[in-house]
């Protein structure tokens, strides 16, 4: 059952190691992008952990904090900055883009997936957090 899918359509196995390792590749990929770049090491510091703030939407219930977590931590929004960014040569589009995804990268490699409506614990890369063994 290596490569199974679980019945929360978490990935396992090779599959889950491979999307662990895209998170890392792209964490370190976007960071060394930004050191290129040359953007200030002050705005990738305070804005590194912004998209976690999301989570606070778990506060309302599980279903409105994935989606809201979610919308947070997909590919969807930072590539379409980074595309404004480079189309129009707007530096600051640019470095929040790359920082988001770097962002997002490392959340991956750490194995905080998308979330499911169950709860925070249960993503695409499988359970995380605390789990009851009764």
């Amino acid at each position: 059952m290596d490569e199974a899918v679980t019945e929360t359509g978490a990935a396992t196995g090779g599959v889950r190691l491979l999307l662990r390792l895209e998170g890392l590749t792209l964490f370190a990929g976007m960071t060394l992008l930004y050191a290129t770049w040359g953007g200030s090491w002050t705005l990738y510091l305070l804005l590194f952990l912004v998209p976690d703030l999301s989570f606070l939407a778990y506060l309302s219930s599980p279903k409105f904090g994935a989606m809201v977590y979610n919308a947070a931590h997909s590919y969807l929004a930072p590539v379409t900055l980074m595309t404004l960014g480079f189309g129009f040569a707007s530096p600051l589009t640019l470095s929040i883009a790359l920082i988001w995804l770097a962002h997002i990268g490392i959340d991956r490699a750490l194995g905080y997936g998308l979330k499911y409506s169950a709860g925070f614990g249960f993503t695409h890369l499988g359970r995380i957090g605390r789990q009851d063994r009764t």
